[in-house]
């Protein structure tokens, strides 16, 4: 089911978002101050490229400046990711044939909010 869902999930849309949050990345990565937002970026874009067979996993070492991050994070880039993946969730929840892919969405929005506690594996 995992390779079928991604297959699937790239042709209507994954790719492109995917490839979206990597060059966004890059683009951060271009100033010193963007490089741990950016790598955050990239790693979004690689879960979001093949979101079926992964799990949601939080990051045990929590540490000073990771929440830091996270707080930055959350308010000049999150809560904007959050509720596009949410909304799109919302909308391909409308069909049975959408609840599979409004899943993954709604499995990207914890990720998009907290990037630096929050891993798929």
């Amino acid at each position: 089911m995992g390779l079928l869902g991604n297959l699937v999930w790239l042709i209507f849309g994954g790719l492109i978002v995917g490839l979206l949050y990597i060059v966004g990345g890059i683009l951060l990565c271009l100033t010193i101050v963007g490089i741990p937002f950016g790598l955050q970026s990239i790693k979004l874009g690689a879960a979001a490229l093949t979101p079926f067979g992964k799990a949601l996993v939080v990051s045990r070492q929590a540490g000073g400046l990771k929440v830091l991050f996270d707080i930055a994070w959350l308010l000049l880039f999150g809560w904007e990711i959050a509720m596009a993946h949410l909304t799109f969730g919302l909308i391909l929840a409308i069909t049975i044939v959408g609840l599979p892919f409004a899943k993954q969405h709604f499995k990207l929005v914890p990720m998009a909010l907290m990037p630096f506690n929050h891993d798929l594996r």
